[in-house]
């Protein structure tokens, strides 16, 4: 199973609406001869697009020697006919003898289906195994089921005093080079990645993945822009024609500035105004998640992060630490988003802490905030 995971994990960010599932066939009556439990004959992931799909992979690799295997599998195959078959009827039909599932799938379309079918079938199914990994591993496609939006991740790097640029504004570099690799590797694993219209006028990003041989990787690019003051000379605009762009705004837009936008490449998406005259984040991210975006990586400056704290929208933070000072008048990470008592603040576990260079990369999760107050 952890290798099923382990492949799964590849899928990230390429699959979107579907989840990344990986699925590992193993052969129990062979590899006794190297003195090993079995022998993997088959493995495949969820492929771009969604399709095929994990279990039709690694039964295409397995051939004829599915037959009688056990299927390792992160997540219930698929009990409905969609753009494919079942995946439940194509282990069946392979002859799998055993499935080992580590979730459920909570889409109603599936929901138990799968399983019910392969234990119908004679097939022995045993779940639960690594659950929570693979519970972490597609909590946007999850999340998408649940609460109607993407799963929102929010990077920041900063100072050790959690600043993210000087008081003049200057922010590069704060990490080093291995970091704003690792930053890249995001990218490549989220479906989109949201900044605010004044990143874009600041920082002029182009907000792709550019790690070797993962340049096809980039996600989707989002800017929130209420009064669509996006730059046309930005890269984002000067390059949307090549990568997907979208900017989110407020609806009543200027016919003609809204046209030229369009003409250059850019999908422009418009939702009401929050209480503060600014776009909905709540609409943007149910419009992202009709939109097939499962996995958000907002990599926006301080107002905007603290828009979505504000909103208890995060669910995870990626904070990278540099070993570096620069002190009170330096640019905070979030702005101030309303917090009297320190009941309302939010609240993190931390989940992974890495070493990256000089600096640190720390993970959390953010509790829902019920069990925050």
């Amino acid at each position: 199973m952890k290798v099923a995971l382990g492949l799964a994990r590849r899928a990230l960010g390429t699959v979107a609406p579907n989840p990344a599932v990986g699925c590992v066939l193993v052969r129990q009556d062979q590899g006794s001869s190297a003195g090993l439990p079995g022998r993997i004959v088959g493995r495949g992931h969820t492929m771009p697009s969604g399709r095929p799909h994990a279990e039709t992979c690694a039964l295409d690799a397995a051939g004829p020697l599915a037959k009688g295997a056990t299927a390792y599998v992160t997540l219930e195959p698929c009990a409905h006919h969609g753009k494919t078959p079942p995946c439940a009827n194509a282990l069946i039909d392979a002859g799998i003898a055993r499935v080992v599932v580590a979730c459920t799938d909570p889409d109603p379309r599936v929901d138990g289906g799968g399983l019910k079918l392969l234990e119908k079938a004679g097939c022995e199914v045993v779940t639960g195994v690594c659950e929570q990994e693979a519970l972490a591993l597609n909590a946007g496609f999850f999340s998408t089921l649940a609460r109607d939006r993407p799963l929102v991740t929010i990077k920041t790097a900063t100072t050790l005093d959690g600043r993210i640029a000087t008081r003049t504004g200057e922010s590069q570099w704060i990490t080093g080079g291995d970091a704003r690799a690792r930053g890249h590797l995001l990218r490549a694993t989220h479906d989109a990645i949201m900044v605010g219209s004044g990143t874009v006028r600041s920082d002029n990003p182009e907000l792709t993945c550019r790690l070797p041989g993962m340049m096809d990787r980039s996600p989707i690019r989002v800017v929130l822009d209420g009064r669509l003051a996006t730059p046309l000379t930005s890269r984002l605009v000067a390059t949307a024609q090549d990568h997907p762009t979208w900017i989110v705004t407020l609806a009543g837009l200027e016919p003609t500035r809204a046209r030229v936008f369009e003409d250059a490449g850019v999908q422009l998406i418009t939702v009401d105004a929050d209480e503060d005259g600014r776009p909905s984040l709540h609409q943007a991210l149910r419009a992202l998640k009709t939109r097939g975006v499962t996995r958000l990586l907002v990599e926006a400056g301080g107002r905007l992060d603290a828009g979505f704290f504000r909103a208890r929208l995060v669910d995870r933070v990626v904070w990278f630490h540099a070993p570096m000072i620069i002190g009170g008048d330096g640019i905070p990470a979030a702005q101030g988003f309303g917090i009297d008592g320190l009941h309302q603040a939010p609240r993190l576990k931390r989940i992974d802490v890495q070493q990256v260079g000089p600096d640190l990369m720390e993970t959390y999760e953010v509790f829902p905030s019920t069990e925050a107050e």
